[in-house]
């Protein structure tokens, strides 16, 4: 291994339990996105914010693929985008400008997750966006907002507009860019990940069939929510992260150093 692989860079002496617990689930989140091939080589992010500790977050270390992504690896910063913890790694400046606007503004989204999948953007380029054509879709459908595409997220100017535009919704397609979802824990942003880019295959695959579309009627659209709540026993994300955990461990558990 090369001098700065993660396995190099253990820091769980220097952190908290409640810390180094959270280092590993956006490590094994990073390892599912590319395990379902959601990841964009080394140009998405995942953050999280560090609990007990106010305005302080975990992001990856730019260069490093998602499937090398470790507890110890990930990058602590403030709202600045400024390193609080010595690493040798630096964060994508761009990435941080849409999760930092989001951190600030909303402090239930303790977790931000954002992709750049084939599907997700094709459906991010699309006028009506996505469609309640699945049952999948209605979930993220029921809490989902647009932002119009305005050039590599570089610029502070742009944060006040994706908070405007995002509101109190869980999720949010960034036209012609990609897909970010919201959650207050990391299993709860990547499970309302699955569910928004799952509905966004099955609807490209249902519109290149080129038949007539079927939409769900707008009642059950409004009642979704509930039945969510229904079908994790409350648990959001907490219902199926037990289990994701145990195949990443199965498959390499090198997440966890």
């Amino acid at each position: 291994m090369s001098q700065n692989t993660p396995r190099d860079l253990s820091v769980r002496n220097q952190v908290g339990e409640a810390e180094w617990a959270l280092r590993v689930d956006l490590a094994a989140c990073y390892r599912l996105l590319a395990l379902e091939g959601w990841d964009d080589l080394v140009f998405t992010h995942v953050s999280v914010r560090v609990p007990g500790e106010k305005d302080q977050f975990l992001i990856n270390a730019y260069g490093l693929l998602f499937e090398e992504m470790t507890a110890s690896s990930l990058v602590k910063v403030d709202l600045d985008g400024e390193k609080l913890l010595d690493s040798p790694f630096d964060i994508n400046p761009a990435g941080f400008v849409i999760h930092s606007a989001i951190h600030a503004a909303r402090h239930d989204a303790a977790c931000v997750l954002h992709t750049h999948t084939k599907a997700g953007i094709a459906v991010s380029a699309l006028k009506e966006g996505l469609l309640p054509l699945s049952q999948t879709s209605l979930f993220p459908y029921a809490s989902l907002a647009y932002h119009d595409y305005e050039g590599v997220a570089l610029s502070d100017e742009e944060k006040p507009r994706l908070v405007a535009d995002l509101g109190d919704r869980r999720a949010l397609v960034l036209r012609n860019h990609g897909l970010l979802t919201t959650g207050e824990s990391v299993a709860d942003a990547f499970l309302l990940m699955y569910l928004l880019q799952t509905a966004c295959e099955i609807q490209l695959m249902a519109q290149a069939t080129g038949s007539e579309l079927v939409t769900v009627p707008d009642p059950i659209v409004a009642g979704i929510e509930a039945q969510a709540e229904q079908v994790t026993r409350g648990l959001g994300g907490a219902l199926v992260w037990p289990g994701l955990l145990r195949k990443l461990d199965r498959i390499d558990a090198s997440f966890r150093d």
